[in-house]
């Protein structure tokens, strides 16, 4: 417990954009004062107050750029911004590692559905059904994918550097979401990775997929795409215009 008689230190925080979604309705674009005793980095107060560090890309001090590891001092105004992606902060300090050159996603176990729909957009796309919270964070690191999650406190782990919490609920939503907060719009590549195991596809003959085709198809069909992965095998059926219709959905609704 802290005695009364011992002064406070006291610094103001404000956070941009979509960084209030991790705050409670009162206290979202406006002030916050933020009370402490012995000086901490910057990143830990932002935590303390509900945002996870995967979601910030720059942070003033003052109206000076400054990295997680700044120590709060007492009267400091901290600035908090989210994510650029698509604007360039480079005179600045990110707080974050340099972008990905590729963006390469992992997503947790509850968002099978949005991983089928970003391959299907071509994006590399690790999942499975049931991880551990360390490996999709392990993984995350070492393969230098994005993590994505509904799950705030997985983004919180130390050794995570690029995570986004996904803020809806339905699938096609979420992949909207996504698309529009990394701007994918231009990085569309559909049909050119296979949605059950993530592999790329390459063309094949018909004379080489042809076990594997049911009837009907073999009949109508003569053009095909086979997983170099798991050996699955794709044509332009009913379900592939279906899936089209949502990629020009997508990419209309982001400006592609």
């Amino acid at each position: 417990m802290i005695p009364n008689s011992v002064p406070m230190n006291r610094a103001t925080f404000r956070f941009y954009a979509e960084l209030n979604d991790f705050l409670p309705h009162e206290r979202r674009a406006r002030d916050i004062r933020y009370e402490f005793l012995v000086p901490g980095p910057v990143k830990d107060a932002i935590e303390s107050l509900g945002v996870p560090h995967t979601e910030v890309e720059l942070v003033l001090v003052n109206g000076e750029s400054s990295d997680f590891a700044r120590l709060l001092a007492d009267g400091d105004r901290v600035s908090v911004y989210p994510v650029f992606e698509a604007l360039d902060v480079g005179p600045l300090v990110r707080v974050r590692p340099a972008p990905l050159r590729q963006t390469r996603f992992i997503l947790d176990g509850h968002l099978g559905r949005l991983a089928r729909y970003l391959r299907m957009l071509g994006f590399d796309s690790a999942w499975e059904r049931d991880p551990a919270d360390e490996d999709l964070a392990r993984r995350s690191v070492a393969e230098r994918r994005i993590l994505l999650t509904r799950d705030r406190g997985l983004l919180k782990r130390r050794e995570v550097t690029h995570g986004c919490w996904v803020r809806e609920t339905d699938p096609r939503r979420q992949l909207k979401e996504i698309v529009a907060r990394f701007d994918l719009a231009g990085s569309l590549c559909p049909f050119t990775r296979c949605l059950r195991c993530n592999a790329p596809l390459r063309s094949a003959a018909k004379a080489e997929v042809e076990s594997q085709l049911p009837p009907r198809t073999r009949e109508c069909y003569h053009e095909f795409l086979r997983c170099t992965g798991c050996g699955g095998v794709y044509w332009s059926g009913p379900h592939h215009r279906r899936m089209q219709a949502l990629v020009d959905e997508v990419g209309a609704g982001a400006g592609g």
